[in-house]
Formats: C-alpha cells, sequence, structure tokens
C-alpha cells in the first residue's frame, strides 16, 4: 500500500480542481490533487457547453451570480496568461412571442443587479440583423457583448499545466474511497493507499456529495443532470457567430446553438435528471429534440452535417446553487460541490476563492517566485508560410500530418505526449492537440497516433487505451 504526505488535497482533475490547484500554487504548501481517471479534463469538464457565460441568468446575490460574473471578467487575461484559445463573440437570448418580454426585461434586470456589463435589449430585427439565420419568430433578444466560447479541454489542461510546473503533485489513478477525520486533519483512503492532509478541498463533480457527506452531517445531494449534444461539421461553423440561446426555463437554458472555439458548430444539451452517474450514453429521442428545438432558434441548421454526438453530466445539487466553503462541522475540510452551469465560466473564481481561504488557514504565505505564464502547444496551421517552413526545418514531424482532418503534425501529438501532464492515452492526446476530432472520428489516424503514442512512452501497442484502463484498442493474441 502506498502512502502520502501533503499539506492540502484537491479531489478531483475537472476545471474547478485544476483552477484551485493552479491558485494554490501560489502559496508555501505541499499541494497535490487527486483524480481517479488517467488524466484531467476526464468527467463534466470534458463534455459541457464550452461557454463562458455572461452572467444575467443566476439569481442575485447567489453564489452562482458572484463567481459567474468575477469568472468571466478574469478569463480574457487568463488565456493570455496560459495561452489557450478564448473568444468574447457575444450572446443572444431570444424571445419568440410578446407575452414573454416581461421574462426578458427580467432576465436583463437580473443581469443588470448581478454586475453583467453592457447588456442590451433589442429587436426581432436587430438580432436578424446580427445573426441572419435566427428565427423569423424571434420578437426581441437580449445581447451580452461580454459572453463568449472556450476550449474546456485547453482551459483545463493550462491550469493543470501551470499548477504542475509550480510544484502541485498530480496522482492519478487513485479513487479516494474513504475520508477519515484524524487529529492532524484528514486521512483519504484511496485505492491503493492513503493520504495523510491537514486540507481537503473537494472537487469531485457529481461525486462531491459522496466525499462531503463521508466527513459532514449536514448533508449534500446531487443528481446527475444528463445532457446530450450535436457537433457539426467546420463547414457549419459560420452559421451563427454569436451563441444564441432560448429564454431559459426551469431545467436550464434549454437549447443553444454555438459557434465553438474552433470553428465547429455545436448545439444542445438536453436536461434528464438521472440516478447513474457513469451514465453518459445518447439517446435517439433526446438527440431528436435537440434537432428539433435548436431549429426553433435558428433556421436550416445543417444537421444532416452532424459529425458525432456526446453526452455529458452536470452536477445538480438540491439547493440550486453552488456549494463553496469550508464545512460547518468538518474543520480544513472545502466544498467545490455542485458546480454545474455556469460552472465552467465561474472555474477561475472559485479558484481563487477557496486557495485563499485555505492558505489563510494555513496561515501560509505566498511563494516568492511562482510563474503565472505558459506556453501553449505549437499549432502549425496558425504560423505563417515562412515560420512553418523553419519550423519544419528545425524540427521535421511538424511537416508530418498524421489527422488529415485537423491538420494534426507528428510534431503536435510529440509534444502532447512529452510535455507537462503528458498524455498517456488516445483520449489525452485528442485533448489536447485535436487528433482524431475532425470529420472521420479518428477513423484514419488511429493506428499511426498509437504508433506514436507506443514510441514516445515505451509501451506496447496492446497496452495503450481510449482513456481509463481497461479501454484497450487491441486485444487477443499477437
Amino acid at each position: 500500500m502506498k502512502e502520502w504526505n501533503f499539506d492540502a488535497v484537491i479531489i478531483g482533475g475537472g476545471v474547478t480542481g485544476c483552477a484551485i490547484a493552479r491558485e494554490l500554487s501560489r502559496y508555501e504548501m505541499h499541494t497535490a490533487l487527486i483524480e481517479r481517471e488517467e488524466d484531467v479534463c476526464s468527467g463534466t469538464s470534458k463534455a459541457n457547453s464550452a461557454i463562458v457565460h455572461a452572467g444575467h441568468d443566476a439569481v442575485p446575490g447567489s453564489v452562482k451570480a458572484r463567481f459567474n460574473v468575477e469568472g468571466n471578467r478574469m478569463m480574457g487575461e487568463l488565456a493570455e496568461d496560459l495561452d489557450f484559445e478564448f473568444d468574447r463573440n457575444g450572446s443572444l437570448i431570444l424571445c419568440f412571442a410578446e407575452e414573454d418580454r416581461p421574462a426578458l426585461q427580467e432576465l436583463y434586470d437580473k443581469g443588470v443587479k448581478n454586475g453583467v456589463p453592457d447588456l442590451k435589449i433589442i429587436t426581432g430585427d436587430e438580432a436578424r440583423a446580427m445573426e441572419p439565420n435566427v428565427s423569423d419568430a424571434v420578437v426581441a433578444a437580449l445581447y451580452a457583448p461580454t459572453g463568449g466560447i472556450v476550449c474546456p479541454f485547453g482551459l483545463t489542461i493550462a491550469l493543470a499545466e501551470n499548477a504542475c510546473d509550480n510544484g502541485v503533485e498530480f496522482i492519478f489513478h487513485e479513487e479516494v474511497k474513504k475520508v477519515v477525520k484524524t487529529e492532524n486533519g484528514y486521512d483519504l483512503e484511496t485505492t491503493n493507499g492513503v493520504v495523510h492532509t491537514t486540507y481537503v478541498i473537494n472537487a469531485a463533480g457529481v461525486y462531491a456529495d459522496e466525499i462531503h457527506n463521508m466527513v459532514s452531517e449536514e448533508k449534500l445531494h446531487i443528481t446527475p443532470r444528463k445532457g446530450d449534444y450535436c457537433l457539426l461539421d467546420k463547414e457549419a461553423g459560420n452559421h451563427v457567430k454569436h451563441t444564441i440561446f432560448q429564454l431559459p426555463g426551469k431545467l436550464g437554458k434549454g437549447i443553444l446553438v454555438t459557434p465553438t472555439i474552433h470553428g465547429n458548430l455545436l448545439t444542445g444539451p438536453t436536461a434528464k435528471n438521472i440516478e447513474d452517474k457513469e451514465s453518459t450514453a445518447t439517446t435517439a429521442e433526446e438527440l431528436a429534440e435537440i434537432m428539433e428545438k435548436g431549429s426553433v432558434s435558428v433556421k436550416n441548421v445543417p444537421f444532416r452535417q452532424v459529425i458525432t454526438s456526446f453526452s455529458g453530466l452536470r452536477a445538480h445539487e438540491d439547493g440550486d446553487d453552488f456549494i463553496v466553503g469550508e464545512a460547518k462541522d468538518a474543520p480544513g475540510f472545502f466544498d467545490a460541490a455542485g458546480i454545474e452551469s455556469p460552472g465552467l465560466t465561474s472555474a477561475p473564481a472559485i479558484g481563487v476563492y477557496l486557495a485563499e481561504k485555505v492558505a489563510e488557514k494555513a496561515g501560509a504565505a505566498k511563494k516568492a517566485e511562482w510563474n503565472g505564464q505558459r506556453k501553449g502547444f505549437v499549432r502549425p496551421e496558425k504560423l505563417s508560410m515562412e515560420e512553418r517552413a523553419a519550423l519544419i526545418k528545425e524540427r521535421p514531424e511538424y511537416g508530418t500530418i498524421i489527422c488529415r482532418c485537423e491538420g494534426v503534425s507528428e510534431g503536435e501529438i510529440v509534444d502532447a505526449i512529452n510535455r507537462t501532464l503528458g498524455a498517456v492515452s488516445l483520449d489525452g492526446i485528442k485533448r489536447r492537440v485535436r487528433q482524431g476530432m475532425g470529420r472521420c472520428q479518428a477513423g484514419f489516424c488511429t493506428p499511426r497516433t498509437m504508433e506514436i503514442l507506443a514510441r514516445e512512452r515505451g509501451m506496447e501497442m496492446e497496452d495503450i487505451c481510449k482513456n481509463a484502463p481497461g479501454s484497450n484498442m487491441l486485444t487477443g493474441q499477437k
């Protein structure tokens, strides 16, 4: 059995956990992040709308409202510091009937109370002038120019890499089975050992209630809320330029239509409360709902160009708000629980808040030297022809295209494997450099990518997994 000792331990390697890890790396503390999967960004953070919400939907005074607006405000500078892709493309919330105008006005008023800047109610004609494919039935819209789109993989991985480079240890393949209060803090009993720590930060996604309830009498209950999505080819990427919402209902913000940061078109999600915290299968009924309701907002969405569908889970807590802070009856145990939409937007702000609270309780000083900058992946397609030629001359592997759909070179795949917290699975490579995310969905590039991964990691081809152990790509005898 393994045994570890840390000052602070974060449970969960999603965007929230990695944001907390980066902020804690500012302090003189021995910090670790524990993740049950083989990589960060393997749960809720890998399957969401990739939207940076403006903050007009959250109830004024709620925890969601606070961290949404703060996180939105932070995102531009964070993208520059950590070199990930982010576009403040703006959003439109559509109103389809005159009798719904009061609800649109209410949304505007909430946004103003929350501190969302530059909100504006516009006419249907003004909305169609901005977005020619918006439905003819739209009578008005709320325009939020601070809304944006981001790559959730890019954001999470950037936060994790920077945290790791600043001293945070990442422990993969360890699931926390039990949390026990001790005289000096907490013992986390894991798959393969025990972790001794003074402080615990619970960012376990849909399992955050189970972790919390191990140490607190004030119980939480999280319901997994499943959402299906359709991702369309890049040929459809310019169908809209803004993120298009419908007026929200009791289960969320409805079906959206949005460009992605990489030039695709995304529609979804549905919202279905389920019990199984591992169920991410799409259904024909929900995909049909996406197509039907998405077409209400935007005309002629080319659903024939769907290249894949997927599903993700949101951690909906019964109180319908984020739970962020120290548990009242468990000193040193901090929650980041019930993190559903707008969790991706809120993560950087939650990270700052919880890191400050933990450091304050620990009496930890800030490091004299801390590097908040991170250089992202080399993207040959973004270089000029002269720059690209120079790169290939220096490193010929950047001239060998492995994934034709996305134009991903061998050099990018090698970088994805060998840099800080490098990929150990095919999905890890995909999330870092988009190999396999194009039209053919890895139909042609997988064998060559496996060869590169085996070579760089010193692995046998039979041991290569799609993601977690057990998802081996090859089985049987040689």
